[in-house]
């Protein structure tokens, strides 16, 4: 089923942003009721799937044959997920809370902010569709919020499970509208790079300013405490090796793509996290904004190799 379902959340990713939905009610409120399309549209007949779609239609891609939804709907796998999700979500409200608080502050950020429409699905552990945002719909997926432990995820390296708690629902929200404000500016080289991540943790950060640090990188509390004892190293190591205006594509898979650590190619790498390259990024953002007096609107558009030079970005040993 597993490529079903990336067809699935595509095509609704494609529908919602080619087609208005009128959801200008919904969208218009700062408090939050979700629809919980996964108790909706399981051990579902034919009959009852063509309700759901008169009621939901931006959901059912006409692409896709009515038989696909009806034994979908009546899977076994996905309903036993649908079951595993109702004992860790049998109400969602405080998730509506937390939902609402968080568009309010972006709002009061962005102010043509629109507060999407919230649907909540099963993804049969879709990882790369955890939460999905197109501008007036926020689908997200609670079979990836069971608890790290939770034996669906069993096959899935701790680096990636750690992220499956309740607690980081919010969290990627947050970075998906994040990662929808702006567009990747420069050239591709690693600084270009880290800045551009650096820029979507500041929005982050700004969306959830009560949110711990490593919750916000999806760091344990130690690999937070290790970046921010090594941050003179880090930056050292990355200076003197020359890195920061290589195009080499290694280096993000070193230090910004997702891995169980960054890979110094020192003794010291099983100690630290993954992605230091976007908190270092984060960093270089968080010394531009404290040193000029900029709007988060202005940061994101600026160049990264001015924000750069006018970050004044420098680590204490």
């Amino acid at each position: 089923m597993r490529p079903l379902i990336i067809v699935f959340f595509t095509l609704i990713f494609i529908t919602s942003c080619k087609k208005e939905v009128s959801l200008e009610s919904v969208a218009a409120q700062e408090a939050v009721k979700a629809v919980r399309f996964d108790q909706l549209f399981y051990h579902k007949s034919d009959a009852e799937i063509q309700e759901l779609k008169k009621m939901y239609p931006f959901l059912f891609p006409v692409q896709v044959p009515d038989t696909v939804w009806v034994n979908k709907s009546n899977n076994q796998e996905e309903i036993f997920l649908q079951q595993e999700v109702q004992k860790v979500f049998t109400d969602f409200k405080s998730e509506e809370k937390q939902l609402g608080e968080l568009f309010k502050t972006i709002k009061s950020k962005f102010p043509n902010f629109k507060s999407p429409k919230v649907i909540t699905l099963i993804s049969d552990i879709d990882y790369e569709s955890k939460v999905i945002y197109a501008d007036s719909l926020l689908l997200i997926s609670l079979d990836m919020y069971l608890g790290k432990d939770h034996e669906i995820y069993k096959e899935f390296p701790s680096y990636l499970s750690y992220r499956y708690e309740k607690s980081n629902l919010i969290v990627d929200v947050a970075h998906a509208i994040a990662d929808n404000s702006f567009k990747d500016l420069g050239r591709n080289n690693f600084l270009n790079q880290m800045i551009n991540q650096g820029k979507k943790m500041s929005l982050v950060n700004a969306f959830l300013p009560e949110t711990k640090s490593d919750l916000k990188m999806a760091y344990t509390p130690e690999q937070m405490l290790w970046v921010e004892s090594n941050e003179f190293s880090i930056w050292q190591y990355f200076m003197e090796n020359q890195m920061l205006y290589s195009y080499d594509i290694d280096l993000l898979h070193r230090f910004v793509f997702d891995a169980p650590f960054s890979k110094f190619y020192l003794e010291s790498d099983q100690d630290s996290p993954g992605r230091i390259g976007v908190w270092i990024g984060w960093k270089i953002v968080d010394s531009y904004l404290k040193n000029n007096e900029v709007s988060l609107d202005e940061m994101i558009k600026i160049a990264p190799e001015e924000l750069f030079e006018k970050s004044r970005y420098k680590p204490k040993k």
